[in-house]
């Protein structure tokens, strides 16, 4: 039977530690790490998620500040909030929840935004950076994987790797990141061809397609790390992930559960990337 690795615990300690490193900041350099959160429109899940980070800020003692705007705002007027925002000195890092109204550039917003506070890692120069080996911000889930990982002394170099999605947000940065740490890396997606051989040759299998529960027992190799980046909801009302939990933990070494896995480290990554910013914010990139 698969260990299952606690997010919830490991993300706490994390927080806890970011609690500290932010309260030494504050008396040695006199700064407060600031997050702003911009939300447009009325998104039931964002509404959530925003709370939720409003929550963290608070307890790690990091200056939260939250801005919602109508679905109807224009382009423009996001991008002049923006620019605003970049040149606040209160405020380290900035992020534009998704998804935004139609009439609004993903791209354009995210170019927007002032690289050192991207604390989503989604800029293109903190894309490029994370290619080229030398990242600033790292994307927070993919982060947040690989301390899942470290945390529970999980080895990655010399290992065979295998993500199910190609997401700029999950699994192309995560590709990077794995093989920064000397991992074998493939990724499949909706045109691979014999997905379950793919799979089954992984010693790390990071499941992160957006399909209930798509990973099955006789998919993955005996004693498999499986770490399930999915949450989806079913008719039902249950949160599931991309894997079968009950099945392929009968048969992985390790595994994630859902809810309670990947998911809770994300904002613990965010936290992580403003506080970085905060401390670096005298220096140049």
């Amino acid at each position: 039977m698969a260990i299952v690795i606690d997010g919830k615990a490991i993300s706490r300690k994390i927080r806890a530690e970011l609690k500290e490193e932010a309260l030494r900041l504050k008396e040695e350099k006199g700064i407060v790490p600031g997050l702003a959160v911009i939300l447009v429109g009325e998104d039931p899940a964002s509404q959530v998620y925003v709370r939720h980070k409003e929550n963290a800020c608070a307890e790690a003692g990091f200056l939260s500040r939250t801005i919602r705007l109508p679905a109807a705002t224009t382009e423009q007027a996001l991008l002049k909030l923006l620019q605003s925002l970049n040149d606040d000195r209160q405020i380290h890092g900035i992020l534009v929840q998704l998804p935004l109204p139609g009439h609004i550039s993903v791209d354009a917003v995210t170019e927007a935004i002032d690289p050192r506070k991207d604390v989503d890692g989604f800029h293109p120069f903190n894309v490029g950076r994370l290619f080229s080996g030398n990242p600033w911000h790292k994307a927070c889930t993919p982060a947040g994987i690989m301390e899942l990982l470290d945390r529970s002394a999980i080895g990655i170099e010399g290992k065979e790797a295998v993500i199910v999605g190609r997401s700029n947000i999950v699994g192309k940065p995560l590709a990077l990141m794995l093989l920064a740490r000397h991992a074998t890396v493939t990724i499949c997606h909706t045109r691979t061809r014999n997905l379950a051989e793919a799979t089954r040759r992984a010693e790390l299998l990071f499941a992160a397609a957006g399909k209930p529960e798509m990973i099955r027992a006789d998919m993955i190799r005996d004693g498999a790390v499986v770490i399930d980046v999915g949450i989806n909801r079913l008719a039902d009302g249950r949160l599931v992930g991309d894997v079968a939990f009950a099945e392929c933990a009968a048969k992985a070494a390790y595994i994630t559960p859902v809810p309670g896995g990947v998911g809770v480290m994300t904002i613990a990554m965010l936290l992580k990337n403003t506080l970085q910013a905060a401390r670096f914010s005298y220096r140049p990139v």
